[in-house]
């Protein structure tokens, strides 16, 4: 039930809206697009953040992309060749591919994004540790030379989950991985337009007329990544009321999350189409710093899991309706072949009373918390929330920081204490496909300072995963899966907090709007 005060804002919001700015042009050739929250970096390998990998989506492209199946398909690939018994890949690119600078996209530009990309995602790190040599052949062909084999390779390159392996000029994917790229010429079908880019306010995108898409039917995130719009405009909209009215006055074309309490108030307009793109739902994870006090301690990061409802955490997100959420007490997404919760006992029975208890008997000293949350991002915003109150009834000494999502991005990649700008708690969320298995779920790596922020250090799961890849089949990985699973709720690398089907709310007037793993902009047109 929506609450009276949002709707009364929601109502009052249209007078307030912003004039169209006259750089937007034909707004029938361009796409108006509200962000779940605002476009902070524009390096997709630097940071894993939502609006990043978007506006990855639209700048860059791939080598190969997976389909809805999850099958690797060839992309920026004309195809490729395994040789020397699966010990031997040759890819060979289409002709005709450019960057957004004019330049032709090369074998050498492709080693090197690969090489940058697989010193930070966690499959990328797998690949890399069993390849020998990844060399360029010509200018249309590259070849990587395996200690062993990997079968995975295709899907690794392709992947949809953060971080994708996106190609970069050559010259741009030299830049330390650990260093943000600036420059956004990319291989993509939109070009970035930097000179129009106002952090936290807007940015915009120009379709590249000199893309090469696929001659195939979009399915997954393989296929055609046509641009049918000369422009894509993103509007920065915090206040979900605001975004509401934007909508209903034809202001915007899509909104990428919606408020749940304002979704009966937009479904009357019937204009619009409110519905989910995403495979599988979206998942939210209570993230430890574990490198400092005090969740460096692993008894403390079990007594915090201890307390977690993942009900209350959903409600908070998606409302009381429970059609638009579920819990799931598993490392691996729910419904899908290694998604069980056989080894979900640490959450099955959430008690304050047993949680206080754990606190005390692992020797809290009274070390301040600090939680970072984000205002502008609904969903982490909510969840933050319900954590900073959790945190206080166990006894923590909290320090609830709200800042921007982008003031999140950036502070979290601190391994300071938190006295010198650290941090203790973060939250965020990914799509299922992020999290299907050890290859793709990186919040799972426990390899300490190289690891995702927060840093987790243990050995023997590094070891089971490991072990996932050198499976012999399906059914030895699922069962080292479950191994890892058991571990993982005993190291406790985040704590799985649910998932929730995200809603989607765009005018009707777009054509094209396909369901997708994550959200993709390409491919949709607009009428008058």
């Amino acid at each position: 039930m929506m609450r009276r005060r949002t709707f009364l804002k929601a109502a009052a919001a249209a007078a307030a809206l912003p004039a169209p700015s006259l750089a937007q042009g034909n707004a029938a050739r361009s796409l108006r697009f509200i962000p779940a929250s605002d476009l902070a970096s524009l390096d997709p390998i630097w940071t894993t953040a939502p609006s990043t990998k978007n506006h990855g989506y639209l700048v860059y492209d791939q080598i190969t992309a997976v389909d809805s199946h999850f099958k690797p398909q060839p992309q920026m690939a004309e195809g490729w060749t395994v040789e020397d018994d699966g010990r031997a890949y040759v890819f060979t690119l289409r002709a005709g591919l450019r960057f957004h600078d004019g330049e032709p996209v090369r074998a050498l530009d492709c080693v090197a994004s690969i090489r940058r990309w697989g010193a930070r995602d966690g499959f990328g790190q797998a690949l890399a540790a069993a390849t020998d040599a990844l060399e360029p052949l010509d200018d249309r062909r590259f070849r990587f030379r395996l200690k062993k084999r990997f079968p995975l390779l295709p899907a690794a390159l392709g992947k949809s989950s953060s971080s994708q392996c996106f190609i970069m000029p050559e010259r741009l994917a030299r830049t330390d991985p650990f260093q943000q790229v600036g420059d956004p010429t990319g291989s993509g079908p939109f070009r970035f337009l930097k000179d129009e880019w106002v952090t936290g306010a807007r940015a915009a995108y120009a379709k590249f007329e000199g893309y090469l898409p696929r001659p195939e039917p979009v399915d997954g995130i393989a296929g055609g990544r046509v641009a049918r719009v000369d422009r894509i405009e993103w509007t920065i909209i915090p206040d979900p009321a605001t975004a509401s009215a934007a909508m209903m006055a034809g202001e915007q074309d899509y909104w990428e999350q919606p408020l749940p309490d304002l979704v009966p108030v937009l479904r009357r307009n019937r204009d619009l189409v409110v519905e989910p793109r995403y495979f599988g739902g979206t998942y939210l994870m209570l993230r430890f710093n574990q490198l400092q006090p005090p969740f460096d301690n692993p008894a403390l990061r079990r007594a915090v899991a201890m307390a977690v409802d993942q009900a209350d955490y959903m409600r908070a997100i998606a409302g009381a309706d429970p059609t638009g959420w579920g819990t799931c007490r598993s490392f691996f997404a729910c419904g899908t072949p290694l998604g069980e919760e056989t080894a979900g006992d640490l959450l099955k029975s959430p008690s304050l009373e047993r949680a206080r208890a754990a606190v005390r008997a692992a020797g809290y000293a009274g070390e301040r918390v600090v939680v970072l949350g984000a205002r502008d991002f609904n969903s982490v915003n909510a969840t933050t929330q319900v954590t900073v109150d959790l945190l206080g009834k166990l006894g923590f000494n909290v320090d609830y920081v709200s800042a921007d999502w982008g003031t999140v991005v950036q502070r979290r990649t601190s391994k300071e204490p938190v006295e010198r700008g650290g941090w203790s708690i973060f939250h965020t969320p990914w799509n299922a496909v992020d999290i299907l298995d050890p290859a793709v779920n990186q919040t799972l790596r426990s390899s300490g300072k190289t690891a995702w922020f927060g840093w987790p250090d243990d050995p023997a799961l590094e070891q089971l995963r490991q072990a996932w890849f050198d499976a012999a089949d399906d059914g030895a990985r699922k069962a080292i899966a479950d191994q890892i699973q058991l571990r993982a709720f005993d190291s406790l690398p985040y704590v799985p907090l649910g998932f929730y089907r995200q809603l989607h709310a765009w005018r009707r007037n777009l054509t094209g709007v396909f369901p997708c793993p994550c959200l993709l902009l390409w491919n949709i047109a607009k009428t008058v």
